[in-house]
């Protein structure tokens, strides 16, 4: 089956056009089509975008990501957001990843950002691929790998992905199958932002906001097993008219009302939540680490910044469920005075009518005899994070109806 060259143009960029090139299709291609049901873009797959500590030249990155909804007409999202000077990408491929760096024979794909190959990305800004033609099943486990042309400068992408990726040795290796030029075994994110595909009109994107326990710290590394992962595979295990993507935007040792690791969840909700395709649901948890670090003193330091949150998703026709602090008793600078605070602010979350939904992630998690701490069966050992089962209790505590939220 060949490789067939979009003619849909999403950024005019780059010199040379793409030649046709024989290779099995990562997303099987059928006969063409009678016009079905109308589609919409949905978000498979996302990370927040932050600052990485790759140093990078003439060399290519093999991104392992995990998607969640199946669709067809697969793109994927470059972002230079915080680079420090503009990259050019000549070689970005996708296809299924097998085991370790290796993709699955004849699945690799070369993607074209308006038609050309090669794209510059400047400085602040990200780029979205041409569709790849056919259909990407759900739960799929990609390989993206992207070549850069020169020095790399400050390469954005994510830190802590809680996934192990790879990084060549120099030269453009992104349309390699084998592993032999990828010695270097990596668990952050490079460049790769989020994965998008058609889908049924009725199926939206879930965006879940947080920091280290969104983000999955603790849980067991290339195994999906942060709580957004559980929760897509519950979502998906639902008839097709009711599944949704989701897509993961935590970062770890993000707090709401600060920059620190990952600009302010208020600076970042834009970019990280409204600008993402077909969102009809934001989950909010956040705030741990503005209490552990003193940047909410009181509780209406807290309250009125999800207030702000929540005018700006209702802004946008967007649903917006908060998610009650978990306890973390035992763990780093906890307190009994910030644990009043914890307590005061999920409280609110809790009898608020100014989020759509609640998801009582705190209840979910917390020791019955000792509420102040997260029952030991799901603590991760820290006290703060919970482990792959606490993670599983907490995807288990979401009510799926309220993901179906309509404004």
């Amino acid at each position: 089956m060949s490789f067939l060259r979009s003619t849909r143009t999403t950024l005019v960029a780059g010199a040379a056009a793409v030649a046709t090139t024989a290779a099995v299709a990562l997303l099987p291609q059928s006969a063409p089509a009678v016009a079905g049901p109308p589609t919409t873009q949905v978000g498979t797959w996302a990370t927040a975008v932050d600052t990485t500590a790759f140093a990078l030249a003439d060399q290519t990155v093999r991104n392992i990501v995990h998607t969640s909804v199946g669709g067809s007409d697969l793109r994927i999202s470059l972002s230079n957001a915080f680079g420090s000077v503009p990259v050019t990408f000549d070689s970005v491929w996708v296809g299924r990843s097998a085991t370790g760096a290796t993709v699955e024979p004849g699945t690799n794909r070369q993607l074209t950002f308006g038609d050309s190959t090669s794209v510059t990305v400047p400085v602040g800004a990200e780029v979205l691929s041409d569709p790849v033609p056919g259909d990407l099943p759900a739960r799929s486990t990609l390989a993206v790998s992207i070549h850069v042309v020169g020095e790399a400068g400050t390469v954005s992408g994510h830190k802590l992905a809680h996934q192990t990726s790879w990084v060549s040795t120099a030269g453009d290796h992104a349309a390699d199958e084998g592993a032999e030029a990828f010695p270097t075994a990596t668990t952050s994110w490079a460049w790769v932002e989020s994965a998008v595909v058609e889908a049924p009109h009725q199926v939206d994107t879930v965006v879940t906001l947080g920091d280290s326990i969104t983000d999955g710290d603790r849980s067991t590394t290339s195994a999906n097993r942060r709580w957004p992962d559980v929760l897509a595979d519950r979502v998906l295990a639902r008839p097709a008219p009711l599944q949704l993507g989701v897509m993961n935007e935590g970062i770890s040792g993000n707090r709401v009302l600060a920059d620190g690791s990952g600009v302010s969840a208020l600076a970042r909700f834009d970019r990280d939540v409204l600008a993402q395709p077909g969102v009809g649901t934001v989950v909010v948890l956040e705030g741990v680490n503005d209490l552990r670090w003193d940047f909410a003193a009181k509780p209406a330091d807290l309250i009125n910044a999800y207030r702000q949150l929540a005018a700006r998703a209702h802004a946008r026709g967007i649903c917006i469920v908060g998610g009650t602090i978990l306890p973390w008793e035992g763990g780093s600078r906890w307190s009994a005075q910030r644990e009043s605070i914890r307590t005061q602010v999920n409280q609110w979350i809790r009898t608020t009518g100014e989020f759509d939904a609640v998801v009582d992630f705190d209840a979910a998690v917390r020791d019955p005899q000792r509420p102040t701490r997260m029952l030991p069966a799901y603590d991760s050992g820290d006290h703060l994070h919970p482990g792959d089962a606490g993670y599983a209790a907490m995807a288990a505590a979401v009510d799926l109806d309220d993901l179906e939220c309509r404004r």
